[in-house]
């Protein structure tokens, strides 16, 4: 098995229960996660030798993240115990035609005052295969930003495979913004990972006549910017996934890929997936199987197959982990989604 590094900010989730409204909750649901953290679960889930860093504060509830952590198999020693406070953010889960809401409180937090003397790189990526990181972490603050490069630079050194997920947050920065800092780090990427809105916001690149809000898909238009993808930052793969948003509540869930050396395209099979229990993280869930089909040596169709597959099953688990087996996924991409009890 693969030695999978993955680095981000882990956070203390509070949703509300039931999909109720913000204003109609009187309790929260407490959870851990983070896109990141929420890749290197999965991994671990799946046998590989997951490592998280990431930074909490020195307090009970940095402790009770780090915990959250280990109950999986994540390793955890190199989360520094250092800054203010952990992020935390709110979730209201939407239903039917009304969108889930998300509200975020993780200014001061302990990764985004971070800084490079917190950790040590070459120790961090001795032995290591893969590195995986997020739009999300360079967007927290200038010097996560900085944090990330030194990073991958330290990663590209010890000839470490990396992947991101471009993971655009308007609420986190603009797209003026983002388009700077990550056309600059993707210079340290091999797979690049996405949805039709992150290359666009991210990157500057369109697909087609794709409109992300009425779910329809024009795949040549994938075609088209992953060929500029390649062309302008020699990415061996790019991916995205592909969702059709009929409702909160109902999906259709497929993914892409184009080899960058061959430049072959690959379409996905289709999943219908509804009722959804919880969408959140169903992006690093898809990034996670990439990494792992890859990792496995799978062919890159094999491996998206493997992905998709296990972001669908994501969907049906409340959460930000993917708490699904390998067996699990296998199953569902060998074509059993039936959903019968197991006895």
């Amino acid at each position: 098995m693969a030695k999978i590094v993955t680095m981000g900010e882990i956070m203390l989730r509070l949703s509300t229960p039931n999909n109720e409204k913000f204003i109609q909750a009187d309790e929260f649901d407490v959870n851990y996660g983070g896109g990141e953290a929420n890749v290197a679960v999965s991994l671990a889930n799946y046998g590989h030798e997951a490592e998280f860093v990431s930074a909490v504060p020195k307090n009970p509830i940095g402790d009770c993240a780090v915990a959250a952590l280990r109950k999986y198999n994540v390793g955890t020693k190199h989360i520094a115990k250092t800054g203010e406070r952990l992020g935390i953010y709110f979730l209201e889960t939407g239903s039917a035609m009304r969108a889930s809401t998300v509200v975020y409180d993780r200014a001061h937090s302990s990764i985004s005052t971070a800084t490079v003397a917190d950790f040590n790189f070459d120790e961090i990526f001795e032995g290591a295969d893969w590195f995986h990181f997020t739009g999300i972490t360079p967007a927290v603050s200038d010097s996560a930003a900085e944090l990330t490069e030194a990073a991958l630079k330290a990663a590209k050194a010890h000839g470490v495979t990396v992947s991101v997920d471009l993971n655009f947050r308007k609420k986190l920065w603009s797209s003026e913004k983002a388009q700077k800092v990550m056309t600059n780090l993707m210079q340290y990427v091999d797979v690049c990972i996405g949805n039709e809105e992150d290359a666009e916001k991210v990157l500057g690149f369109k697909p087609g006549n794709t409109d992300v809000t009425s779910g329809e898909l024009e795949l040549q238009g994938y075609v088209d910017i992953f060929n500029q993808m390649v062309d302008k930052f020699n990415f061996k793969y790019v991916v995205s996934s592909l969702r059709e948003s009929h409702s909160a509540s109902d999906n259709g869930w497929s993914a892409c890929i184009m080899d960058g050396a061959s430049r072959e395209f690959y379409h996905s099979k289709k999943y219908h997936v509804t009722p959804i229990v919880d969408r959140v993280g169903g992006g690093d869930s898809f990034a996670a199987g990439v990494i792992c089909g890859m990792a496995d040596k799978k062919d890159f169709k094999a491996a998206l197959e493997y992905a998709v597959a296990a972001s669908a099953l994501k969907h049906t688990i409340p959460g930000d982990f993917n708490l699904v087996s390998r067996e699990d996924v296998d199953s569902l991409a060998g074509g059993d989604g039936s959903g019968r009890v197991q006895r």
